[in-house]
Parts: C-alpha cells; sequence; structure tokens
C-alpha cells in the first residue's frame, strides 16, 4: 500500500510537468500589441506609462500607518495625514518609475 502511494505522488509531480499546452497564432499575434511604445498613425511615437495610482494608493495606506506608530502624542491626526501625503507621493514615484526618459 505504501508503495503503491508512493508511485502515485510521484505520478502527480511528473505529470503537470509534461504537460505542454499548444499556443495558436491567434495568441501569438496578441502579444505584438503588448508593447510599450508604438508608432500611432500620425507618424508619432507614442508611449503607455503607467499613471501610478496602484502606488499612490499602497503608499498613503503604508505611510499613514507608519505616520501613526510614529506620532505617539495626542489624538495621531497630524501624523498619520503626514504620512499619508508622504507616503503617496513616494508610492507615486515608485510606481511610475521615477525615470522621465525611459519613453518619449
Amino acid at each position: 500500500m505504501r508503495s503503491f502511494i508512493m508511485a502515485l505522488s510521484a505520478a502527480s509531480l511528473v505529470i503537470p510537468a509534461t504537460m505542454v499546452f499548444p499556443t495558436s497564432q491567434v495568441e501569438a499575434k496578441k502579444k505584438h500589441y503588448q508593447y510599450r511604445e508604438w508608432r500611432g498613425r500620425d507618424g508619432r511615437t507614442h508611449c503607455r506609462k503607467p499613471d501610478g495610482t496602484t502606488g499612490l494608493i499602497v503608499g498613503a495606506v503604508g505611510g499613514a500607518l507608519v505616520g501613526r506608530t510614529i506620532d505617539t502624542r495626542g489624538d495621531r491626526t497630524v501624523g498619520t495625514l503626514g504620512g499619508a501625503i508622504a507616503g503617496g507621493l513616494l508610492g507615486r514615484e515608485i510606481d511610475r518609475g521615477g525615470s522621465r526618459r525611459r519613453c518619449r
């Protein structure tokens, strides 16, 4: 019984590794349009940049929590708001990439 369970568990580990999912030509063409830069009909080069919304939200929440733990006097509103503002700005810049020269 034990050897049967071991053989079954070994087979269950090998089978998913050997499966190959065929990709069609449609899926291969979809990847072509996911570039960050492209040339438009007017001849200009366009770019898809992240706007930083996710970093803004995550940074603001994290900054508010850190600001609240640092400010220990009173009702801690000033520390919470200050941390949220600083964390939001920092998270937005990190999400945008910080580099302006990547795509024109």
